[in-house]
């Protein structure tokens, strides 16, 4: 059964390029371990809530936009495993200041596929 990672991640608006670049890198990277497809959306309509939304999910500040992306896993056996391996790819090793992003409001989670529609 499919699997999926899904993130929620802030970024600066002039760091669109950084991001991607990081994304393609990290994308390829995923494919070698297994991961069958990577979607990354940058938000233009992310309205801010009054109890929740996603800006208020990673406090993103007005310079900052909310992106959006998932991958998508065989299986969550898959994914455990292409995970463990992705961590330990040099290539994922950055500091935080390579980072286009502040890791710290990033949120992430696995999710089993429900097929709904």
């Amino acid at each position: 059964m499919p699997y999926i990672d899904g993130f929620v991640i802030p970024v600066h608006k002039d760091r669109k390029d950084d991001y991607l670049k990081t994304a393609k890198m990290a994308a390829e990277i995923w494919r070698e371990h297994g991961a069958l497809e990577i979607i990354e959306c940058w938000g233009d309509d992310i309205p801010e809530g009054k109890h929740t939304s996603f800006p208020m999910a990673v406090k993103a500040e007005p310079d900052e936009v909310v992106v959006f992306s998932w991958v998508r896993w065989p299986s969550r056996a898959a994914r455990d495993a292409g995970n463990e391996k992705v961590m330990a790819d040099p290539r994922m090793q950055m500091t935080p200041e390579q980072m286009p992003f502040d890791g710290k409001r990033l949120i992430f989670g696995g999710f089993t596929l429900l097929n709904a529609g």
